[in-house]
């Protein structure tokens, strides 16, 4: 039986793929037109695309990073996982490989658009540099060495994991290498040793495994090299205190929204504030019949999977991940080191309603472009924007930021605050104050919170 991990690994690699191609398709556009003009500078335009291509670029690229250190990483994963995770976290990196080397073979050699894509980009987090940063790091000796362990797995267990992955969910992770093996293979013939700065035979005794955990080891480096300069907090498990799930289980209600952060999480970076993430606490099967939509159009066919995701958890989400819109269960966003929850102010049968238009999104991908204009791929706040927005007389206030109309998990926050729309109903920020609050006395905390990002 294949794990829900490993279907949601093998979603998020095909789902990002596809996104970094669109990515290359605009990035060659603008540096056709640039080129064309002769300028030696970018309109107003163009600068905003560019921003905004490098967002999305670096964010999808960190959700990347951070999926494929989570398969190299995990310990728990059942050893018959182990083979399809490998597939998922090699085709990750050779994703990660192939789009910086299309940077860098596109882009490198020009002055203007390389400044460009030096630039900081202060709403996002985006540092001066980064662009050169990934570049020298992905041209390290030490990173060929490390992604060579698995392009050496591959070969040698090429015809065994392909019979794994069949027609199965992992069975995109054999195109994806084929198409772009090539693009990272390396001949380490080319690399001085000594600069590798470890020699052969003390990295062997380092890697005294079998040639899995060797391929698995390697792939988590040469990942963990292109997330230079970001504190990625190895081996930290998020998690809510006991006493604060209790207490929190007991006043959440169907509709609430849940705001969450996750210390060293890749995917913080690049994204504005604080609080990055967003949840829509949808509640328990017992919850969605009293409020009379178990019988929805959006709804049935989903009951199965309200009901399975999690038999140990009954209460449910709609959360935007990487891996898409699903619905999961509490669980997840409980798996984090911050939470905060808001109300709206609607009635009941007004909650039902936004509940089922947010159920019709479960199943779309993430929108790594971060285009609210779009609905076939969403963001996490974009499930609460597209349930809530005109119900009730609801509406929300999009924020320009590099290029495109957003609404941060951090503006939601802003509403409830100033009491516009929703109230805040609870916060656990243990950065900023070891305690549960609740009621009026979270707004302050909250408040608090996003000061101090």
């Amino acid at each position: 039986m294949v794990t829900e991990q490993i279907v949601a690994g093998a979603r998020t690699v095909s789902n990002i793929a596809a996104h970094f191609g669109g990515l290359m398709q605009d990035a060659q556009r603008l540096i056709e037109s640039y080129s064309a003009s002769k300028r030696g500078y970018f309109t107003p335009t163009e600068d905003d695309e560019v921003r905004h291509l490098l967002v999305s670029y670096w964010q999808s690229r960190n959700a990347l990073i951070e999926l494929v250190g989570s398969f190299c990483e995990n310990q728990d994963q059942p050893k018959a996982d182990r083979p399809s995770g490998f597939l998922i976290a090699y085709a990750g990196a050779l994703v990660l490989v192939d789009a910086a080397r299309f940077m860098r073979e596109q882009l490198h050699d020009r002055p203007v658009v390389r400044a460009k894509l030096n630039e900081p980009e202060p709403h996002f987090g985006i540092p001066e540099g980064t662009y050169d940063t990934v570049q020298k790091s992905l041209t390290s000796p030490k990173h060929a060495w490390y992604l060579h362990y698995a392009t050496r797995y591959f070969d040698q267990h090429r015809a065994e994991l392909s019979e794994l992955a069949g027609t199965g969910p992992v069975a995109p992770m054999i195109e994806i290498i084929k198409r772009l093996e090539e693009r990272a293979r390396v001949d380490l013939g080319s690399f001085v040793l000594a600069r590798v700065g470890v020699r052969a035979r003390q990295l062997l005794e380092v890697l005294n495994r079998d040639l899995l955990s060797k391929a698995l080891y390697g792939l988590q480096k040469s990942v963990s090299q292109l997330a230079s300069r970001v504190s990625i907090g190895p081996g930290h498990r998020p998690a809510l205190p006991g006493h604060v799930v209790l207490k929190l289980r007991e006043m959440l209600q169907p509709g609430d929204v849940l705001i969450t952060r996750k210390e060293h999480a890749l995917t913080n970076y690049f994204l504005p504030g604080y609080w990055p993430h967003a949840a829509l606490y949808i509640g328990d099967c017992e919850q969605l019949q009293g409020i009379g939509i178990a019988d929805h159009p959006h709804v049935k066919p989903r009951w199965d999977r309200l009901r399975q995701c999690d038999l140990f958890e009954p209460r449910r989400v709609l959360e935007a991940l990487k891996d898409g819109v699903w619905i999961r269960s509490l669980a997840c966003p409980f798996e984090s080191d911050a939470l905060a929850v808001i109300r709206p102010r609607l009635a009941r049968a007004q909650i039902a309603e936004a509940i089922t238009r947010g159920l019709f999104h479960d199943g779309k991908p993430y929108d790594f472009d971060f285009d609210f204009t779009r609905s076939d791929r969403l963001v996490c706040t974009e499930v609460v924007y597209r349930s809530y927005e005109g119900i009730g007389g609801l509406a929300f206030e999009l924020t320009r930021r590099a290029g495109r109309m957003t609404l941060a998990a951090e503006d939601l926050l802003r509403m409830a605050i100033d009491r516009v729309y929703f109230d805040p109903l609870a916060v656990y920020a243990p950065s900023h104050t070891p305690d549960l609050f609740v009621g009026d006395a979270s707004g302050p905390v909250i408040s608090d919170s996003m000061g101090a990002a």
